[in-house]
């Protein structure tokens, strides 16, 4: 109706309502004593006229001005009601701050550096692999509450509904239940470092919890500095997978076990695997790192960048895994079955180049990458079992006879 009102003009609409308040004034007029108008009552009706055309336009113009800005107000709300986010349940937000399918961090390294130390001597012991799990657990949980903790000093949880400390409303108790879980964990690797009798497996998972210790806490933080995916790789890859590895395959009898060029290939290839998790988790909050000073890796780049630097870790992992399979580092079977990962390598990719500029829907990137970090890992692990369980075929002789 504003926009009808607005348009009108000085047609056939604005004449008859013009005639119509001259005829209301000038008969108020001649009942007021000027009944008898001679012919200067002609030029008193154009100045009335006049009068009356004036009045009326000022008035349009006032009713104009405030349907302007009344629909402007009513499309300011519309806007602000499109660009309000859908409600999260509880359930969902308690979903994302347990981060349950993170914790394949610590699953993959142990099943890696277990299956590298089975490739070496045939050992496996069941009993340490659970306490290792499970103590590998309760880290990452120190982890994730600690990281929760301290972001939430800094400001850069303030709008994280699923953060941990916004969930349960205790700062400080979430940090003691953090460093209770760290102890237990670390005494339950310290046992079966103990009962192995191998004193470098504890040294390297050691520098793997410091790292994680700097790169979130204080004085430290250096995830601040845009040094988080380094500490990752180093973290999850040469020091716990091949901390794994020597746990797996040590005994109080033999308590020299090598490091061979399987253990150390396999390393790297999970330390990437678990880096681009973390570079991938970051796509979501550039815009609240850059405001408290987080410089991560991707509020350095931004996301075009970014998402070359998804793309050319993806290529670089499988490049180096047939690497290492013709330079025999890997078994065979090892790079076959990791072939077989491709496809989801590339749903990795193309959902980061689809979304990375869509802030919503790219938080599902981390999670697409948990499903490589996993399914990589587990076809290598498997490949490195594979030629100690099947005999050794002479594929020359097949060929041949």
């Amino acid at each position: 109706m504003a926009t009808t009102f607005c348009n009108l003009n000085t047609g056939s609409g604005l004449t008859k309502l013009n005639e119509y308040h001259l005829k209301q004034i000038v008969s108020k007029r001649s009942y007021g004593g000027y009944g008898r108008l001679s012919c200067f009552s002609c030029n008193a009706q154009r100045v009335f006229h006049r009068v009356c055309r004036k009045k009326l336009e000022a008035r349009q113009w006032q009713y104009c001005g405030q349907a302007f800005v009344n629909n402007k107000a009513g499309y300011s709300n519309t806007i602000h009601e499109e660009n309000k986010e859908e409600p999260i349940s509880k359930a969902t937000l308690i979903w994302r701050a347990v981060k349950l399918p993170i914790y394949s961090v610590a699953l993959v390294p142990l099943t890696v550096g277990s299956a590298a130390a089975y490739l070496q001597t045939g050992m496996f012991s069941a009993w340490h692999y659970s306490v290792l799990l499970v103590s590998s657990v309760l880290i990452i949980t120190w982890l994730n509450l600690s990281n929760d903790v301290y972001d939430f000093d800094t400001g850069a949880d303030k709008d994280k509904k699923e953060s941990v400390v916004n969930l349960v409303g205790s700062r400080t108790g979430t940090l003691v239940a953090a460093y209770l879980l760290l102890a237990l964990g670390f005494l339950g690797l310290a046992w079966v470092s103990f009962e192995a009798g191998n004193m470098r497996a504890i040294l390297l998972l050691a520098c793997a919890i410091m790292c994680g210790y700097i790169y979130q806490c204080p004085p430290f933080r250096l995830s601040y500095q845009g040094l988080g995916e380094p500490l990752c790789f180093a973290a999850f890859g040469p020091f716990a997978t091949t901390a794994f590895y020597l746990l797996q395959g040590s005994t109080r009898e033999m308590i020299h076990l090598p490091f061979t060029g399987s253990i150390l290939s396999a390393s790297l290839l999970i330390g990437i695997t678990t880096a681009l998790i973390l570079f991938c988790s970051h796509f979501h909050q550039i815009e609240g790192d850059r405001a408290v000073g987080k410089m991560s890796p991707l509020v350095r780049l931004g996301t075009k960048r970014g998402l070359v630097v998804v793309k050319l870790a993806v290529i670089g992992l499988y490049v180096l895994t047939f690497t290492f399979g013709l330079s025999s580092a890997l078994p065979f079977t090892c790079v076959f079955l990791c072939a077989l990962t491709l496809p989801i390598a590339r749903l990795v990719v193309g959902y980061v180049e689809e979304n990375h500029n869509d802030k919503h829907k790219i938080f599902m990137a981390k999670y697409y990458c948990v499903r490589l970090h996993s399914l990589f890992g587990a076809a290598l692990a498997a490949g490195l079992v594979l030629p100690r369980m099947v005999p050794k075929i002479n594929i020359a002789r097949l060929g041949f006879s």
